[in-house]
């Protein structure tokens, strides 16, 4: 193990007061909320159980970066929406996309600054 790495190797956790294990050294029963999510699980309402630290020079400024770790025996299955909330959702999206000028579903989100679509927005615009 490099010496880099082995300043993260504390799997006691007594040197960063919780279970602390270099990049790609962390136990297999330990995943991050990413690696949870695609295993159709979440946390539960457990807390951080260990982290991940590595070195990092990302956007210029060294240091040092974290992945905190969940326990994969004590997560829970991810919930499923209800009918009722995709059909709110359903709902809400349609109104997204809805031109308040012309009244067509345009198909994408209108955005917000226009507040229309954009062929109402050209047309607004050629007028003007």
């Amino acid at each position: 193990m490099s010496r880099i790495r082995a300043r993260f190797f504390d799997p006691t956790g007594q040197k960063h007061s919780i279970p602390t294990y270099p990049w790609q050294m962390a136990p297999a029963h330990l995943l991050t909320r990413r690696q949870l999510t695609a295993e159709g699980l979440r946390p539960g309402g457990q807390g951080v159980q260990a982290q991940i630290l590595w070195a990092s020079k990302r956007h210029g400024a060294p240091g040092v970066r974290a992945a905190y770790l969940y326990d994969v025996r004590f997560a829970l299955p991810k919930r499923t929406a209800t009918p009722a909330q995709l059909g709110a959702l359903a709902k809400a999206n349609a109104a997204r996309r809805t031109c308040p000028e012309c009244g067509r579903d345009a198909g994408y989100v209108l955005p917000r600054h226009l507040g229309t679509c954009l062929d109402c927005a050209d047309a607004t615009e050629a007028a003007a």
